[in-house]
């Protein structure tokens, strides 16, 4: 797929704005997109293991409250980090803000590894971790806002969306690695020595990243003041009545999709308690989901290119609310894996791909001078108020309800939400620029 984006169309007359992205700018901005995610999301895999090495409480189950509290902490400062650094990418350049933000993430993930337990340091302990997880939201933040410009950015113009995909598709292979990682440390490692130094080796294996993630990531070429090919749409000013709206439209999508993706990863636990299946099948439910997401993630992406953004979005998303409650409805009432891996798959598949091209209509949408705080912000936001919430909030509709198709109808609401803001979305793909060149190409 690097490839595809780094080759030119023999028919094609290239601006400086449409030369071809080279595999180390898909390679940097990806890969380091895949370890930050990765680093902050080992966190949540061992929460357990790290609540007792440094929180106090005599009760297992409080000691885990304080640990998934302070993994919450990430969540606080993800604005934050989105505004400062987002803005720093928008004056500065992509690439130092990419770089700034990596250096940040890898240095908070080897103070969580390296910092002793309670028992050795006491309060310091805590408040150590608490600190690293700021700095950690603080990072990510700052991290999808100036990557999902530079991708763009970097594209070719009939690339644009492949090449943005990259984007969520990087979050997927983050997830699923950091749980092939924990898996494999729990099938070759004793309990006492995965809840005594195991996680730490989890954190430790990102952290040792960070020299090539450095390097990898300052040898980029910067791409904030390339001209850029016209869109299908004109861009709109900042802060003028088109910029405010492509931003609110985001919101809501990506508040659509901040659900949808929390509720999928919470597939793992509904398995387990409300549908009462194996350990192994309800793991396997989230790797399949991970993998298929990885896919439908680049699909989307190719075909947004192909189709525009629009249709993609809409249509994807359409398809995608049909099949929720029959999906969940066979799921809940048979209990097997094929409605686990199958059903749910197919769901996942068909649900990321309308987000794919949603990514690359919002960064071309927004303006070069807002593009890097604007995406940073608005996704920081979504991420802070639902994503934090998604979880907790599908568990209280099943016990309120006492119906294990409780996901089902939230991730209804939200994505009937995303779908009315994707029809007011308008379309950026330049695909009449490029029929214009077919047209005038010598027959």
């Amino acid at each position: 797929m690097a490839r595809q984006l780094s080759q030119e169309t023999p028919d094609s007359v290239l601006d400086a704005a449409d030369q071809p992205l080279t595999r180390r700018a898909v390679l940097g901005a990806t890969i380091g997109n895949i370890l930050e995610f990765y680093d902050f999301g080992t966190y949540g895999f061992f929460a357990i293991q790290i609540g007792q090495a440094f929180f106090s409480a005599s009760d297992p189950f409080a000691s885990l409250m304080l640990s998934l509290a302070t993994f919450g902490a990430g969540f606080v400062t993800r604005p934050i980090g989105a505004i400062v650094l987002g803005s720093y990418s928008d004056r500065a350049g992509r690439r130092p803000a990419m770089t700034a933000s990596f250096a940040m993430m890898s240095a908070a993930i080897l103070l969580l590894a390296i910092t002793p337990s309670y028992e050795t340091i006491g309060i310091a302990a805590p408040l150590l971790v608490i600190f690293a997880r700021l700095v950690q939201g603080f990072a990510l933040g700052g991290e999808v806002g100036p990557t999902t410009a530079y991708l763009m950015e970097a594209a070719p113009s009939e690339g644009r969306g492949l090449a943005v995909s990259f984007q969520p598709a990087s979050q997927q292979i983050a997830a699923t690695a950091g749980a092939l990682v924990g898996e494999i440390l729990s099938l070759t490692m004793t309990i006492e020595a995965l809840n005594a130094y195991g996680w730490r080796i989890a954190l430790l294996l990102g952290a040792a990243t960070l020299p090539f993630g450095l390097w990898l990531r300052s040898t980029l070429p910067e791409t904030l003041h390339r001209p850029e090919t016209p869109a299908l749409v004109i861009q709109p000013v900042g802060r003028s009545p088109a910029a405010r709206r492509i931003m609110s439209l985001g919101f809501v999508i990506l508040a659509s999709c901040t659900i949808i993706t929390y509720v999928t990863g919470y597939m793992t636990t509904y398995a387990l308690n409300t549908l009462h299946v194996s350990a192994p099948l309800a793991f396997g439910t989230t790797l399949v989901s991970n993998a298929v997401g990885i896919a439908a993630a680049l699909l989307g992406g190719w075909l947004a290119d192909r189709a525009g953004r629009r249709h993609i979005m809409i249509w994807s998303q359409v398809t995608a609310l049909l099949m929720t409650y029959p999906v969940f409805l066979w799921v809940a009432e048979s209990r097997s894996a094929l409605a686990l891996l199958g059903g749910l798959g197919a769901l996942t598949l068909i649900g990321t791909i309308p987000y794919s091209a949603f990514y690359v209509s919002m960064a071309e949408g927004l303006p070069k001078t807002i593009r890097g705080r604007a995406f940073a912000t608005i996704y920081a936001f979504a991420i802070a108020i639902f994503g934090g919430t998604a979880q907790p909030v599908v568990t209280w509709l099943i016990h309120l309800t006492e119906s294990a198709l409780a996901p089902a109808w939230y991730m209804l609401v939200a994505g009937a939400a995303g779908l009315f803001a994707m029809l007011m979305m308008p379309e950026t793909a330049p695909l009449k620029f490029r029929a214009r060149r077919t047209s005038k190409s010598p027959s």
